[in-house]
């Protein structure tokens, strides 16, 4: 992975770029990601707010409330759907990329599946990453799992 890295929507209406290294990277099961990539889980990218830069386009958004009753507002391309990124209210200062949004996915490294719980049967889970079934208590996250 270089540094800064990018990534944007399918049509490239917007694009955004990262000056530093994610914080976290991981699979999430739970049924709002599910239903908002139409996809068994999310693969995320954690990156921390100030590093983040939104380059060209403006995504609209929709929000609901997590599981917790924090306001999880999730950004899409208004033009092509795409879905990009997403803030959760329980976690400031933080950003959590659509790993599928990366203009070169293939160094994304999960370190952690988390809300099991939700995670449909005929998905295979990662066996060598930790499975936490809900979200797991608050750390500090780091890409490398601790």
């Amino acid at each position: 992975m270089e540094v800064p890295f990018g990534g944007g929507c399918a049509c490239g209406a917007i694009r955004y770029e990262c000056a530093a290294p994610p914080r976290y990277m991981g699979n999430c099961h739970c049924r709002d990601c599910q239903q908002a990539t139409g996809a068994a889980y999310m693969p995320v990218v954690v990156v921390n707010e100030s590093d983040f830069s939104l380059l060209g386009g403006e995504p609209l958004w929709f929000e609901r409330p997590s599981d917790r009753g924090n306001p999880m507002r999730r950004a899409f391309c208004p033009a092509c759907g795409t879905p990009l990124f997403l803030t959760n209210g329980a976690h400031e200062g933080v950003r959590a990329l659509y790993a599928g949004s990366l203009d070169d996915p293939s160094w994304f490294r999960p370190s952690r599946e988390i809300y099991v719980a939700s995670a449909q049967p005929w998905n295979l889970l990662h066996a060598d990453l930790p499975h936490d079934e809900a979200m797991p208590q608050r750390r500090r996250a780091r890409s490398d799992g601790g």
